[in-house]
């Protein structure tokens, strides 16, 4: 037990230098291998897998047996914030009703500070039509609709000026969608998926969003946005509210 400290601490410090690589970009698409990591840091075989593995927990890498390069690294992401958050969330028992209130306060704060950015008819306005109309074409699939539909509003908080609202929010935005996906698939099973004149609805309502974010109408994407959230929220809250957030499987972890 004793001997087990040094290493481990050890292992931290290696853990330590490699992950301010990874979040500063220093390192590529993957680690140098074990048998570098061991030069370079001259410690032992041991103290570089326990770094690994302590990386690999935080979701910063992906070791694969037998691989001719070093661990895949990933950089993290609103998808990655999303989980660890959910996970912070189930633990403490917010419900999905909790989580959906959080959201109608944020994203409509988020989406009317993206119709004040003075470059929105050209960094803006193009994606977010491109997504409408990729839904439109998919209302009868339900599936498929919330999907894009839940891809709309990742969108819209993803062009956010303010960083941290941007990361926080989209972290948000990501669990709810989650969640939506999760009651997507299930009601469509049972064949009580919305009828496609709802979807047809959901469509019209971020057209017109869209255009008033091109209009700089920061206030008219307010209140539209906390309208239509509340709306589209209310259909899984009628059946969830009480629920506890579920954090979706890891996203590296879903991958293997």
């Amino acid at each position: 037990m004793t001997g087990r400290i040094p290493q481990q601490r050890i292992a931290e410090t290696v853990a330590a230098e490699l992950r301010e690589r990874i979040l500063t970009g220093a390192e590529g698409e993957r680690l140098p291998t074990q048998d570098q990591l061991v030069r370079e840091f001259g410690v032992s075989y041991p103290s570089v897998r326990e770094a690994l593995r302590i990386l690999e927990t935080e979701g910063l890498v992906t070791v694969r047996r037998g691989s001719v390069g070093g661990a895949e690294v990933h950089r993290p992401d609103q998808t990655s914030a999303a989980y660890h958050l959910g996970l912070v969330l189930q633990g403490a028992g917010v419900t999905l009703g909790d989580l959906a209130e959080g959201l109608l306060h944020l994203e409509p704060l988020a989406a009317a500070e993206v119709a004040r950015r003075p470059d929105r008819a050209t960094a803006v306005v193009p994606a977010l039509t491109a997504n409408v109309d990729a839904s439109a074409e998919v209302v009868a699939d339900g599936v498929a609709f919330t999907r894009v539909a839940r891809e709309f509003h990742d969108l819209v908080v993803a062009f956010t000026p303010n960083g941290t609202i941007r990361f926080v929010v989209r972290s948000l935005v990501a669990l709810w969608s989650a969640q939506e996906r999760q009651w997507a698939a299930a009601v469509s099973r049972r064949g009580e998926y919305p009828s496609p004149a709802e979807a047809r609805g959901a469509v019209r309502t971020h057209r017109r969003l869209v255009d008033d974010i091109a209009a700089g109408r920061a206030d008219d994407v307010h209140r539209i946005t906390r309208r239509h959230l509340a709306a589209t929220q209310a259909v899984l809250l009628s059946r969830f509210t009480g629920d506890v957030v579920a954090a979706a499987r890891g996203p590296r972890a879903a991958s293997r």
